[in-house]
């Protein structure tokens, strides 16, 4: 896992810089709570964590062994 800090307004590019797959940037940042805006193609699924887990438990049982809930979860 990478830990970067970044403060307000600033983004990290996921990806090859000359072709981004997509880019995160920090929205805001009030008190505990940080906005995350998040630029990607329609196609690229992200989903909170929580969404993710309940994605892969709601899955018919022969799809469930073949999905990896990080992959789940672009840019975690």
């Amino acid at each position: 896992m990478l830990v970067i800090t970044r403060r307000e307004g600033e983004e990290v590019v996921i990806g090859d810089p000359r072709k981004p797959i997509g880019v995160v940037r920090i929205a805001s940042v009030r008190g505990e709570r940080v906005r995350v805006a998040f630029d990607f193609p329609r196609e690229v699924e992200i989903h909170r964590r929580e969404v993710a887990e309940q994605i892969v438990g709601e899955a018919p049982p022969d799809v469930v062994g073949r999905i990896n809930p990080a992959q789940a979860v672009p840019g975690r």
